[in-house]
């Protein structure tokens, strides 16, 4: 029997395409909200004995959160054979350490929260500096595929003789892997972080790539403050603009404007997060890896 998909982003182009890709159905789903703001939540398809896939991508996640568990609760009470959860981008993976006394560790928490309603997950790339895998704080079997290799295969198709520039130490061995697939230089940030909005970042000596184009990469692009004292710093070094990758496009408030003003010669994401900068499709990554997962369902 076919798995039955259930996709709670509005006309979410991956979403159609990972239905097609992995063989399955859409379930029909009616949502709204009551005037007081709580969901409503309706299923119009039979969920009896079928494996389904709920797909919802995190960012600005505090408004999905409570659907989905919904959606997750609503589809085991109604008699699924399993529930499996496909978010591109996977929130609340940063906040992996107590930095300051009496801090939620939200990445812990929040794998809770979903393993407790869920049986598997697929997702792209998530925010695992402090965590070597999702298996050491999620309770469920869980999956997440790398966007690297279609990122360097990008770099080599559109641009001649890049740089790689990583965001800080943290990144470098995410970089080093792409642009060794890239057949690229790299170099690595130095970057001091004050709060959410304000970084100081120092580049190191790049007079030997002067003749590169200056490709500016990290997994997530959200307030663009980094890439942004980046470009400043590479324009005062005499490189020509940058160009920035990313994995996922957050953009947080105005950030993609406000990169485009500081002097970036375009901006590139995938399409984990649906945005006009979406030009690396991650389609087949995960419609693997839920093929992988629904076979041991």
């Amino acid at each position: 029997m076919q798995p039955l998909l259930v996709c709670l982003q509005d006309n979410d182009s991956l979403a159609a395409t990972l239905e097609t890709a992995v063989g399955a159905s859409r379930a029909t789903l009616e949502r709204r909200q009551f005037p007081d703001g709580e969901t409503y939540l309706r299923f119009d398809t039979d969920l009896q004995d079928r494996h389904v896939i709920v797909y919802s991508t995190l960012d600005r996640p505090d408004r999905k959160i409570l659907p989905l568990l919904f959606t997750a609760m609503a589809a085991r009470d109604l008699g699924a054979a399993s529930i499996g959860l496909v978010s591109p981008y996977l929130a609340y993976m940063r906040q992996d350490e107590r930095f300051r006394s009496g801090e939620a560790v939200t990445s812990v928490h929040f794998a809770k929260l979903l393993s407790d309603h869920i049986d598997w997950l697929v997702t792209v790339d998530p925010h695992l500096h402090r965590h070597k895998s999702l298996s050491e704080i999620f309770d469920v079997p869980a999956i997440a595929v790398h966007a690297a290799p279609l990122i360097a295969d990008w770099i080599q198709q559109s641009v001649e003789s890049p740089l790689l520039i990583g965001p800080d130490e943290e990144s470098k061995q995410w970089v080093a892997a792409v642009a060794k697939e890239a057949h690229a230089p790299f170099a690595v940030l130095n970057k001091t972080r004050h709060g959410d909005r304000k970084v100081e970042v120092s580049v190191p000596d790049i007079g030997q790539w002067q003749g590169c184009t200056p490709i500016l990469v990290d997994d997530i692009i959200s307030t663009g403050q980094t890439m942004i004292k980046t470009i400043a710093h590479l324009a005062g070094a005499g490189m020509q603009p940058p160009l920035c990758v990313g994995v996922h496009g957050v953009f947080a408030g105005d950030a993609f404007h406000d990169l485009m003003k500081a002097g970036a010669g375009s901006i590139v994401t995938t399409n984990t997060i649906a945005h006009q900068s979406n030009a690396i499709d991650v389609s087949e990554l995960l419609a693997n890896a839920i093929r992988e997962l629904l076979v041991n369902s």
